[in-house]
C-alpha cells in the first residue's frame, strides 16, 4: 500500500482513505470506518459545546434540521451566508462530509470567523468548509455557483437582495433556508415583507418550520 502523509483531524483522514482507494484498492469498509471517526468527532465536539453557542447562533434544533435537509436530498454544493462562530457551519459541513460535498461560507466580521476556523479545526471539519472572510453584499452576488443549498442567516433587512442574487444560480430541486423568519404578522418590517416575496415566487415551494428560531424552507421547483 502507498504510505500516505498523516492527515490532521478526521475530515482530511476521509480524504485520504479516498485517496488510498485509487492506488492500492482499499474497499468500503475503510471509508465507512473514517466516516464513524468522523462523526463520532464532530458528535463529541458539538456535545461539549452545548449550550455555550452566543454570537446569534442557530439553536441546535435549527442545525439538526439544516443537516437533515442535506443528508435526505443528497445536497453538495452549500453556501452560507454569515458565519458567526460556525455552529450551523458545523451541522452543514457535517451532512456534506456524507454527501461527498462542501460548503462555502461567508462572515463579515474578523473575530467570529477566527472563531469559526478554530471551531471547524476542532469539529474535524475544515477539509468540507472554505470559511471566507468579507462583506457578503459584495461576495454573495460575485459567487458563480450552481449552487444546491442556500442557508441564509446575516442582516436581515438584506435577505430579499441575497435571495435575487442567489436564486439564478440555486440549480433546480434546490433548497434555500432562511433563518429568523416566521409566518407573517408575527414581525414587522423587512421580515415580514421577505417572507411576503418569498410566498410570491411561483418557482418556489415555501413552508415556515416554527420548531426553532424561525426558517423559511424553500424548494425551487423551476427556472
Amino acid at each position: 500500500m502507498t504510505k500516505l502523509p498523516q492527515a490532521r483531524g478526521a475530515g482530511l483522514l476521509i480524504l485520504a482513505v479516498v485517496a488510498a482507494v485509487a492506488v492500492s484498492g482499499v474497499g468500503p469498509p475503510a471509508i465507512a470506518g473514517a466516516q464513524e471517526d468522523l462523526d463520532r468527532r464532530v458528535r463529541a465536539f458539538l456535545d461539549a459545546s452545548r449550550g455555550r453557542w452566543r454570537d446569534l447562533n442557530v439553536p441546535v434544533v435549527d442545525g439538526q434540521t439544516l443537516h437533515d435537509i442535506i443528508i435526505k436530498n443528497g445536497y453538495t454544493r452549500a453556501l452560507e451566508i454569515g458565519t458567526s462562530t460556525g455552529h450551523s457551519s458545523i451541522w452543514i459541513g457535517w451532512a456534506l462530509a456524507k454527501t461527498g460535498g462542501k460548503l462555502v461560507t461567508v462572515e463579515i466580521d474578523e473575530r467570529r470567523h477566527r472563531q469559526a476556523l478554530a471551531n471547524f479545526e476542532a469539529a474535524g471539519l475544515s477539509a468540507f468548509i472554505d470559511a471566507r472572510l468579507g462583506d457578503a453584499h459584495v461576495l454573495v452576488p460575485a459567487l458563480k455557483g450552481p449552487f444546491d443549498f442556500v442557508f441564509s442567516d446575516a442582516d436581515k433587512d438584506w435577505y430579499k437582495n441575497y435571495l435575487i442574487a442567489v436564486l439564478p444560480k440555486l440549480e433546480v430541486g434546490g433548497c434555500y433556508v432562511t433563518h429568523n423568519v416566521t409566518a407573517r404578522g408575527r414581525w414587522r418590517g423587512a421580515r415580514d415583507e421577505y417572507v411576503d416575496y418569498l410566498f410570491s415566487l411561483r418557482n418556489l415551494e415555501t413552508t415556515i418550520d416554527t420548531r426553532g428560531a424561525g426558517m423559511s424552507i424553500s424548494y425551487k421547483r423551476s427556472a
